[in-house]
């Protein structure tokens, strides 16, 4: 079982990273010879977004940033040097593009297969090391911002809402059963708090896909932290959390809730719905998280991480996406069900249940 809680600096082998057919090439392909120099330069903002997933002048300071980095080589070689940009390109592209395999983006970049492998590795734990700067916990100004807008949505004392997403994943070579999420398939999850920018405050990457959101926030170094970094705050959670101090979730519905209770309910919903619009919109622009096909788990955790960090380098981006795109690509039954090996919170947890009747007795209805 792989965390995330700490940066890896190490680098995994070629065969390690590739897919099963990235070396099999079967008939010539035509390289694309000057798509860097020519095409890419030529793009507009806008094409140049819808293929990269960020702005040109993010992209930029990226690769300013990538360039003084540990991780920079240059690539001289049988196509000559790759500049520190081009090299985040060609990891965009990847991590952006669903179906892109190292032997299609060789192809795109007119670079050899074991290159894109070095460049995707490379970036990736460079990205993930930066979350320790990027992906952080608001301080009391931007505590604030968040409350006013929770606020206004009409949940005060709220700073943001937290869930956990699967990433799918193939088969894993160690303890595969641990893998198979309730949906059926392979998965690593994500654990993430954000704010009402549906900017990243905090993740936790690394469990299995069976392992329940409850269990998953219990080891979660959030679950010991929570109130010292929410001081008078609140964020918000579905039926898969616990109720906390300083974590509100609904109440149970068994038919017998009073109206404050359903008002509650509801207003909780309502602005919860930001942490579920922060995964559509890292799985729509980073399209590797839909089905990542690394084979190392370590890795895996760190192009997640990498993902969450680019996420947050572009919040401020003058172009974004559809949002009605980005609802469509939300699942439905996104909600986990309660843990049945949790205890029954109503009951157990008095001076939990106090708190949450005192906020519900204060929300308009």
């Amino acid at each position: 079982m792989m965390m995330s809680d700490e940066g890896d600096s190490d680098f995994m082998s070629d065969s390690d990273m590739s897919s099963d057919d990235d070396f099999e090439v079967t008939e010539p392909r035509i390289k694309n010879e000057q798509y860097l120099e020519e095409t890419v330069e030529a793009y507009s903002d806008e094409v140049f977004f819808e293929h990269f997933r960020l702005s040109k002048d993010t992209t930029q300071r990226i690769g300013e940033k990538y360039s003084t980095s540990q991780y920079f080589h240059d690539g001289s070689g049988q196509y000559g040097k790759l500049s520190a940009w081009h090299q985040v390109l060609i990891f965009l592209w990847y991590i952006g593009h669903q179906t892109a395999s190292y032997r299609d983006v060789g192809d795109r970049f007119n670079v050899t297969i074991s290159s894109v492998n070095r460049i995707v590795q490379r970036l990736t734990l460079f990205l993930s090391n930066l979350s320790i700067d990027i992906i952080k916990w608001p301080n009391e100004a931007e505590k604030r911002l968040s409350e006013e807008h929770f606020r206004a949505n009409g949940f005060p004392n709220i700073i943001g809402a937290i869930d956990g997403s699967h990433i799918k994943i193939d088969r894993p070579i160690n303890d595969p059963h641990s893998y198979i999420n309730r949906k059926g398939y392979y998965s690593i999850q994500m654990q993430a708090v954000c704010d009402h920018k549906r900017k990243i405050i905090d993740v936790f990457i690394g469990y299995p896909g069976s392992v329940h959101d409850s269990r998953v926030f219990r080891n979660s170094p959030l679950q010991n932290s929570l109130e010292a970094k929410c001081g008078r705050y609140f964020i918000l959670g579905d039926s898969g959390y616990p109720l906390q101090g300083n974590l509100l979730t609904p109440y149970k519905d068994r038919g017998n809730l009073t109206r404050r209770q359903q008002n509650y309910n509801i207003k909780l919903a309502k602005n919860r719905y930001v942490i579920e619009h922060n995964f559509g919109i890292l799985k729509q622009k980073f399209r590797q998280l839909y089905h990542c096909k690394l084979r190392s788990p370590r890795l895996i955790i760190h192009l997640i991480r990498a993902a969450c960090v680019l996420h947050n380098i572009a919040i401020n981006d003058e172009f974004i996406l559809n949002e009605e795109e980005i609802l469509n690509q939300i699942p439905v039954d996104n909600v986990q069900p309660e843990d049945p090996d949790s205890e029954d919170d109503d009951n157990e947890h008095v001076e939990l249940a106090i708190i949450r009747n005192r906020v519900a007795n204060s929300l308009a209805m």
